[in-house]
């Protein structure tokens, strides 16, 4: 795992070295952005729209005997989600679904050796699949952040208006999420959401370009990218908290 984040590492500084070629990359930015992007907006907002329903419900079940305590859940629901879930389990769908295919058509391309048809006519790999792949991530990602944030907020708001046992007034739980939930937060959660969606990215892209083999082996990467795109959310999640903390 150590060898996959140093090259890793690598792979983003020669990325980054690609930078000025953006403007000649431009489909390719705007084709990746759509794809994830726009076609990730549903599957984040009914994912998003059950995590806050949940959370509402499990956290208003388990405070309802507290009297007054549930007057809270709009700052229970609010700062969760900013801070944590929705930047996590964004990351999650985007390592599970764009990072899928990322490493899926990145390792095609180096197996049928087209990656190194690319390098003998002096093309770099990195300027043309990865270094659009990460501005793609680096614009998108916040817009799929808040827009899970919001969504889960007012899934957390039907779940305390509707169910019996919590029957909340919908504008005490807004109040309460107002109260807590600041600027800070929301920035918090939108810088996290860049590192993943950046991690995300960059793992799988090494994986794919450095799958060996035959075809067989196109099926092991995509596990291996996902599940290490995974591992180090939740890794650099521990550390960009006890940072923002």
């Amino acid at each position: 795992m150590l060898d996959e984040f140093g090259s890793a590492l690598m792979l983003l500084w020669r990325s980054i070295c690609h930078l000025p070629y953006l403007p000649r990359q431009f489909a390719r930015f705007f084709d990746n952005a759509y794809h994830i992007g726009y076609t990730t907006l549903p599957i984040v907002g009914i994912l998003s729209a059950f995590i806050g329903a949940v959370l509402a419900l499990q956290a208003g079940y388990s405070i309802g005997k507290v009297p007054g305590a549930q007057n809270y859940l709009g700052s229970i629901v609010g700062l969760s989600m900013c801070r944590e879930l929705g930047p996590v389990m964004t990351a999650f769908l985007l390592a599970g679904r764009v990072g899928s295919a990322i490493t899926a058509e990145l390792a095609s391309m180096t197996v049928y050796q087209e990656i190194d048809a690319l390098k003998t006519m002096n093309i770099s790999p990195e300027r043309l699949l990865v270094m659009p792949r990460l501005v793609a991530i680096a614009v998108m990602m916040p817009v799929l952040t808040i827009f899970s944030i919001v969504i889960g907020w007012y899934g957390g708001m039907i779940v305390v208006k509707y169910v019996s046992f919590i029957a909340l007034d919908p504008q005490i739980y807004w109040r309460s999420l107002k109260d807590f939930v600041d600027t800070a937060s929301l920035t918090d959660g939108l810088l996290k959401a860049e590192v993943f969606g950046i991690a995300v990215t960059l793992i799988c892209c090494n994986v794919g370009l450095r799958t060996k083999g035959g075809p067989r082996e196109i099926g092991f990467a995509v596990t291996k990218g996902v599940v290490i795109s995974m591992i180090f959310v939740l890794l650099l999640d521990y550390f960009v908290t006890k940072i923002l903390i």
